[in-house]
């Protein structure tokens, strides 16, 4: 149920944040947050990212769907003495819903969070997006570090 909590959580904030961009700033509208590194920009997203794939609704639709069910599935089965893998899956599973949310009722992906790493102006994304990439990097620390460990003091 925690890992649920998280993901509902992730959707809350993501789609509060998307809301305020939308009511508050014309798309293109550029606040400055931090110079030459983080900016609000009101931006959206017809694909996924860096803009490939766009308007291909369908595809994203079923893709979604299939990635929901299948991080269900690993949640109720994979998680109960998997802590790090079910926090990376609520992360997961919240960032996939708050992106299938704005793909079905607005047609396209709200984005607003602007960085520039290193003067690389990085793709600009949003809540949902970065805890999509945030679970993805801690499964893959769990694979990478207590995948093995577990299963030898199961053995």
């Amino acid at each position: 149920m925690f890992y649920y909590i998280i993901a509902a959580i992730i959707i809350l904030i993501d789609q509060v944040t998307k809301w305020f961009i939308v009511k508050n700033m014309q798309l293109g509208e550029n606040i400055t947050v931090i110079e030459n590194f983080l900016y609000i920009t009101s931006h959206r997203n017809r694909g996924a990212a860096w803009g490939i794939l766009q308007g291909q609704m369908w595809f994203f639709y079923i893709i979604t769907t299939i990635v929901i069910v299948g991080i269900i599935y690993y949640i109720k089965k994979h998680t109960k003495e998997n802590k790090v893998m079910g926090i990376a899956l609520g992360l997961m599973l919240g960032g996939a819903i708050g992106n299938f949310i704005d793909r079905l009722f607005r047609k396209e992906v709200v984005d607003f969070i602007n960085t520039y790493i290193f003067s690389y102006d990085f793709p600009i994304f949003n809540v949902a997006d970065s805890a999509l990439c945030v679970g993805v990097v801690l499964l893959f620390i769990h694979m990478l570090f207590f995948e093995g460990k577990q299963e030898k003091e199961q053995a």
